[in-house]
């Protein structure tokens, strides 16, 4: 991957990995935007944005996903780098599971228009794998380590912890099956796959950034 080029960067991770923090780190180190889950279905959500409606504001202006984002999350764009889970409050229930994943394609791809990026999740290992410059990154963990952090950060029992996990795991791994035709876990969707086994967020950003700058 060729830094001094618009390039793309997608890390898909296991739940308690610490795989979006990683993310949020190396967006930080290489002073470049960093895309989220929350942003994007922040769009999806407050916007009522399905295909139609993202084709209906491309022809309407130019910069319409730099807009939507500013007004969303108002951040200095080079400091652009994750939003808030607090800017997601707003559900639609209207919507179907196709018609989320029609919609996250095209964000996709267009958030890459904007320039260089780092994205966590959302398929992007698979929506963005034609793009000239790209890295897909996979973050694993052992299970008791994922189990501990999801309790730490969500405040949960071990059993609530395990069950949380086991099912956000099988939920993820159907979506990408169905939309993908691919597993999330096939190691050959990636170019690099990282165990958080004995290391800390910091560390495996660094891990990558060597990776890339090799």
């Amino acid at each position: 991957m060729n830094l001094k080029e618009p390039f793309v960067i997608t890390i898909s991770r296991e739940i308690g990995s610490g795989g979006h923090t990683v993310g949020r780190i190396l967006a930080k180190k290489l002073n470049t935007f960093y895309f989220d889950k929350y942003l994007i279905e922040s769009l999806e959500k407050r916007f009522n944005l399905t295909v139609s409606g993202i084709e209906k504001l491309k022809g309407e202006k130019k910069n319409w996903l730099a807009d939507l984002i500013h007004t969303i999350a108002p951040i200095p764009s080079a400091n652009k780098l994750g939003v808030d889970q607090r800017y997601t409050q707003q559900f639609r229930m209207d919507v179907t599971t196709d018609d989320i994943y029609k919609a996250e394609t095209e964000i996709l791809k267009e958030l890459t228009k904007e320039g260089s990026c780092v994205i966590a999740g959302r398929s992007g290992f698979y929506v963005l794998k034609d793009h000239p410059n790209h890295l897909n990154v996979f973050i694993i963990a052992p299970e008791e380590n994922r189990i501990r952090r999801v309790m730490e950060k969500q405040g949960l029992t071990e059993e609530s912890a395990r069950a949380l996990i086991k099912d956000i795991d099988q939920t993820r791994e159907n979506y990408i099956q169905r939309y993908t035709g691919t597993s999330r876990y096939d190691a050959r969707n990636y170019d690099l796959v990282l165990n958080a086994d004995g290391h800390n967020e910091e560390e495996l950003a660094d891990i990558v950034l060597s990776y890339i700058q090799d």
